[in-house]
């Protein structure tokens, strides 16, 4: 794929209007109506994010990154969830990291699936034997892959927050029980499919995370950004190994740095990072861009 350029601060676009930033897209709303209806303006930005925080220190193209991989994964999973792309132009200036969307009534739950156990659920095995409270066999190790995927949502962070992991039972709580189970399927399905595809190209798909809505028919439709590095831990499929961390296609570089004694920067405490030095930067955008590479090709 060309060259992912990088995306400027949070711009002023003609014909649209700057509504709200969140840690990497910004939302544009039609100054005048629109020909496709209600929609919005989704630019993906070059912004970084770790550990909760927006980093100082943009990853050239990576916004470039993350449209293109939503919009060719979108393709990938049609026959299972209607996603929220319009066909429509998008503006010059913001071209190949924008994508022109209908507006839903989302709901509140980040829809997380996994096949492999690390990260959050990790943590969360090691204290109870269960994640999200669904119970797994005892043993497994990080990165060992799940007897089947499980569903593991998560509410939704305002930016600066964490996302806190729940139950099922709580998700059918908040939303019904109807639609939690409708939000459970899909995920899964969409899952089960990313996986065949990404593994079939060399690239574990360990998990992810989706979000829905719902359109002005009351369909559920799939929002967002898809199966990228930022959403998804993609792992290397030829050195899968259960028992230590992986590495991945992702911004492991980024919080590595972070995390270690030469950003002097303290996770736990009050300030913000530092900024990120340009090895850091350019390992991290050749990840993005072999994501893309090995996937799309």
């Amino acid at each position: 794929m060309p060259g992912f350029s990088a995306a400027p601060p949070v711009i002023p676009i003609e014909g649209w209007r700057h509504v709200y930033s969140g840690k990497v897209r910004d939302l544009y709303v039609p100054q005048q109506p629109h020909p496709r209806g209600d929609v919005m303006l989704v630019v993906a930005s070059d912004r970084i994010s770790a550990y909760d925080w927006v980093l100082p220190t943009p990853i050239p193209g990576k916004g470039g990154v993350l449209t293109a991989l939503s919009l060719w994964w979108f393709d990938q999973l049609r026959d299972i969830v209607t996603d929220h792309t319009v066909e429509a132009e998008v503006p010059e200036q913001v071209r190949g990291r924008s994508m022109v969307v209908q507006r839903l009534e989302m709901f509140p739950v980040e829809c997380v699936a996994r096949g492999y156990l690390t990260g959050s659920g990790l943590a969360e095995y090691r204290e109870s034997g269960t994640v999200c409270g669904i119970p797994l066999p005892p043993g497994l190790e990080d990165g060992s892959r799940l007897p089947e995927p499980i569903f593991t949502p998560a509410t939704k962070a305002e930016v600066g927050d964490h996302d806190v992991n729940v139950t099922f039972e709580q998700v059918a709580d908040l939303i019904g029980r109807e639609d939690a189970q409708r939000l459970r399927e899909l995920t899964l399905a969409m899952y089960v499919r990313a996986h065949e595809i990404a593994q079939a190209k060399g690239i574990i798909v360990a998990d992810t995370k989706f979000e829905f809505g719902r359109d002005v028919t009351g369909a559920v439709v799939v929002a967002d950004e898809v199966l990228t590095p930022d959403s998804s831990r993609f792992w290397p499929a030829d050195s899968w190994q259960p028992g230590h961390a992986q590495p991945s296609f992702d911004k492991q570089f980024v919080r590595d740095w972070l995390t270690s004694p030469a950003s002097g920067w303290d996770r736990h405490g009050t300030e913000a990072p530092p900024a990120l030095p340009d090895e850091i930067v350019e390992r991290t955008r050749a990840r993005y861009v072999e994501a893309y590479d090995r996937l799309v090709g």
